[in-house]
This record gives structure tokens, C-alpha cells and sequence, in this order.
């Protein structure tokens, strides 16, 4: 055999080797064959989670995960007790080649009609991954690029949410809102409604990003990545309170009420939770329904109270671009977008304006001393 090739001028160290590269090869398109896909969606997240913000990132986590934990929040009743398999698993945990357009199709169909935003959000997770995985010299000729092609137009067409406070229900909403006993999640659903943020914006509010020198919040932006708010007189109060209780060490007394001095710092987030892993209240939902149910006034969600803001922002006819760089929309016309660069000073003074009549018609009587002026809330005209 080594006489035929050298005959032919082949060297034999040099076909050994190009026998032994075929073999590897071979042995690991069998192995990736069978390696389900979860392996290359976890490369795919590790390399573009420094892109994500913390919401994408948990979107990410949840609809891949293996499911069987206990649910210890949020539950609803006739619910099961357990956490399923997030809504991708199944299948990413076939193979990465076996996951055709046929494959997403049935995957589709089972799911759209209990769970159609969910599946949205997923199919376009899960689109996202099959291009990156395409373009990816490890995985891409495992990967069927049409798996997800032209699918989303086989989903039922997204409902318009419409849950938003009227002007008749704010005085209810209020009174429900301001008896909740725990004074945070009360606040935080107060200035959610009053600065029109996105709830994890606001959730994730640390007390470096308030300025009470300047007046001002620096919220962390999905769309720009940073944006500067007024605080207005109310929101200001109802954060010198939580500021107060966050400063002020709390009592642990022993078995002869003495005070046992346990080691305390005060926490870093705005609004904290004791009870949370990383110290910041994650489910403001539960009381807020409980207040809802309280004030006989129909559901509403948390995000509602986002759409409440810009709705009632009308009353005082405040010009649209304004309330929408106080909520962090993006620009939608080219004067918004190259043409107006409003400062602070002119965004609080009117959503100073909209908190004011805001309050008023929720019959709180509200005055604010800053320095030796006593400033009263007034609407506008």
C-alpha cells in the first residue's frame, strides 16, 4: 500500500492525517447531530447578554426553563404549584438540526391559542437564536435558517390593552392605594403612576440616581439607556419617607426587650424588600389587586398605570413630545428627533402641572415647603 502511494507521489504521514482529520470530523457531526440545541442557545445568550437589558435577559431565562420549582409568588388560584418548562424547552431540546420550519410550525399551533403573547415573544426569541446560530461557524450547518421564516404571520393578531385610570377613579384608586400597609409597595405604585415609567425602570431605582439637591431621578431606559425625570413635589415626599425609614436602624429586641444591636446597613435600592434575594420588591401586583378589589374598581395592570400617565397628561394639555420624553418613548417624528433638546428645568414644570391635577382630582390637599417658600399645587390654565 505504502509502494502505490508513493508510486502516485503521495506521502503516507500526509494521508494518515488527512484520514485521521476526516474521522474527527466525522465523529463530531455525529456528536452534533444528537447534542440538543440548548447548548448553542446557552453560547448564544452568553454572547449577547452584555447587549441585553436585565428584563430581556430573565425573558430569556424563563422560556428555557426546566420547570418543577416551587412557586412562591404570584401564584393564581387552581394554578399548580409548581413552575412548568418554559415554553421553548421542548424544543431546544431536540437537536439543532431537527429543529425545522415543519418542527416550529406544530410547536406554533400547539401553543398560539393558550398562550399567544407568550409564543410571540418566543417565536422571536427563538428567531433571534436560529440567525445568530446561522451565522456561526460552530453551529451553522446544523441549522435550518428557515426554521422560523415567515411563521409570525401565523399567529392570532395581538390584542390593544386598554386598562387605564379614568379621571372619575383616581380619588378612589388613592384612597385603596394609600391604605396599603406596606408603605413601599404603596409609594411605588403612587409614583408609577406620576412619572409614567416602565415598571422595572422604577423598580430598579437606586438612591444614588435621586437628587433631591437637583430634583431630579435618573431612570435606567430600555430605548436610551439613561434618562433624567424631574421629581415633582408629591413623588419627592413620598420618597423623603422611604429615605427616613431606610436610614433609621431598626430595633431587634431580645427575650427582656433589650436591644441586641444586630449588624444593619441601610439598602442601596429605593425600594427594598427584606424578603428578596437581591433586596428590591419584585411583585407589587398582589396589593395592588387587593386595592383594586378594595375600591370596587375593575383590573388594572401594572403597566396600565403607564398608559394612565400619558392619558391623563391630556387634561392639562400638555404638548405630547413632553409626556412622552417623561415616559422614555422613543421619538416619533423628525422634529422630535432632531429638533427638540428640552431641558429639565421645562419637563418639570410640566409634570409638575400634571401631578398637581392629578391630585386634585384625587382630593389630596398637598403643599410643599422649599426653603422659606410655601410652593401650593395648582393645575393649569
Amino acid at each position: 500500500m505504502i509502494d502505490i502511494l508513493y508510486d502516485d507521489g503521495r506521502d503516507p504521514r500526509q494521508v494518515k492525517a488527512e484520514q485521521t482529520a476526516a474521522d474527527l470530523q466525522k465523529r463530531q457531526q455525529a456528536r452534533a447531530s444528537k447534542t440538543p440545541a440548548l447548548v448553542a442557545w446557552n453560547a448564544y445568550v452568553c454572547a449577547r447578554t452584555p447587549k441585553w437589558g436585565e428584563r430581556h435577559k430573565i425573558d430569556h431565562e424563563v422560556i428555557v426553563q426546566i420547570g418543577g420549582e416551587p412557586i412562591t409568588r404570584g401564584r393564581r388560584l387552581g394554578r399548580s404549584a409548581v413552575k412548568s418548562p418554559g415554553i421553548l424547552r421542548s424544543l431546544l431540546e431536540l437537536p439543532l438540526r431537527d429543529i425545522t420550519r415543519d418542527v416550529v410550525a406544530a410547536w406554533l399551533e400547539k401553543n398560539s391559542q393558550t398562550r399567544p403573547t407568550l409564543t410571540r415573544r418566543a417565536l422571536a426569541c427563538l428567531g433571534a437564536f436560529i440567525a445568530w446560530a446561522s451565522n456561526h461557524p460552530d453551529y451553522r450547518d446544523e441549522t435550518n435558517q428557515n426554521a422560523c421564516s415567515k411563521l409570525a404571520k401565523e399567529l392570532p393578531k395581538a390584542g390593544v390593552k386598554d386598562d387605564c385610570l379614568q379621571r372619575e377613579q383616581l380619588k378612589l384608586w388613592f384612597e385603596s392605594v394609600r391604605s396599603i400597609p406596606n408603605r413601599t409597595v404603596s409609594a411605588y405604585l403612587q409614583i408609577l403612576l406620576l412619572t409614567g415609567a416602565r415598571r422595572n425602570e422604577l423598580g430598579s431605582l437606586r438612591w444614588e440616581d435621586v437628587d433631591f439637591q437637583w430634583k431630579s431621578l435618573t431612570i435606567r431606559d430600555k430605548v436610551e439607556g439613561e434618562r433624567d425625570i424631574g421629581m415633582t413635589p408629591y413623588v419627592a415626599s413620598l420618597l423623603r419617607e422611604l429615605q427616613c425609614a431606610n436610614e433609621t436602624r431598626p430595633r431587634v429586641l431580645n427575650m427582656k426587650g433589650a436591644d441586641i444591636g444586630q449588624e444593619w446597613k441601610p439598602s442601596p435600592w429605593v425600594f427594598a424588600s427584606k424578603t428578596a434575594a437581591d433586596g428590591r420588591m419584585k411583585e407589587p401586583r398582589i396589593a395592588h389587586n387587593k386595592a383594586l378589589r378594595a375600591a370596587g374598581l375593575p383590573a388594572l395592570s401594572i403597566h396600565g398605570l403607564r398608559r394612565s400617565f400619558g392619558t391623563l397628561a391630556e387634561w392639562v394639555e400638555c404638548p405630547a413630545g413632553i409626556s412622552a420624553q417623561i415616559m422614555g418613548h422613543k421619538p416619533s417624528a423628525i422634529a422630535e428627533k432632531h429638533y427638540r433638546r428640552r431641558p429639565l428645568d421645562l419637563l418639570r414644570q410640566w409634570h409638575t402641572r400634571i401631578e398637581a391635577w392629578i391630585l386634585e382630582q384625587a382630593g389630596i390637599t398637598f403643599d410643599v415647603v422649599d426653603g422659606a417658600d410655601v410652593i401650593p399645587l395648582r393645575t393649569a390654565g
